[in-house]
């Protein structure tokens, strides 16, 4: 597959993606690294997104996760292997995700159960990593990105 141009090539593309990289950026102290990987990885399977799941996986395994853990994202709850609070961010990435999906978005049940797990500070860490992710996997798929040769470490 190749792309359908150089969207990140581009002066706004450019502009947007660093923006976007930023506000990326602004959650990581706020969340425990392996839930942030966990929550791109989801996000990006769920939507189909080949480079960011070629990304994020890469940059997992490169941070120390497992790869039972990571081959069990997509069969989180069946996996014994991911914290309840793992878990619970699991259940949200995927709600907000699938947004469009169930009418009136999040159910409550899923924010209370996140809300037990993480405090204020967290969840809004968590629910900006989850817009920040699925925005780039809209990005992506719309212009067609082709995955696979992400080296970690290449965006900086």
């Amino acid at each position: 597959m190749e792309a359908r141009f150089n969207y990140y090539g581009t002066t706004v593309g450019a502009k947007f993606m660093k923006y976007l990289q930023s506000a990326g950026r602004s959650v990581d102290s706020a969340l425990p690294a392996a839930t942030r990987h966990l929550v791109e990885i989801r996000a990006s399977q769920i939507n189909g997104c080949g480079v960011c799941t070629d990304m994020h996986t890469k940059d997992a395994a490169h941070a120390g996760e497992t790869s039972l853990r990571l081959n069990l994202i997509a069969a989180w709850r069946e996996a014994t292997v991911f914290t309840e609070a793992e878990r619970a961010a699991l259940e949200l990435t995927e709600q907000g995700t699938r947004i469009a999906d169930a009418a009136g978005g999040v159910p409550d049940e899923v924010w209370a159960n996140a809300a037990k797990h993480y405090d204020d500070d967290q969840l809004a860490a968590l629910v900006s990593l989850i817009a920040v992710i699925n925005a780039w996997n809209r990005m992506n798929l719309i212009t067609q990105q082709p995955a696979g040769g992400y080296e970690v470490g290449q965006f900086g």
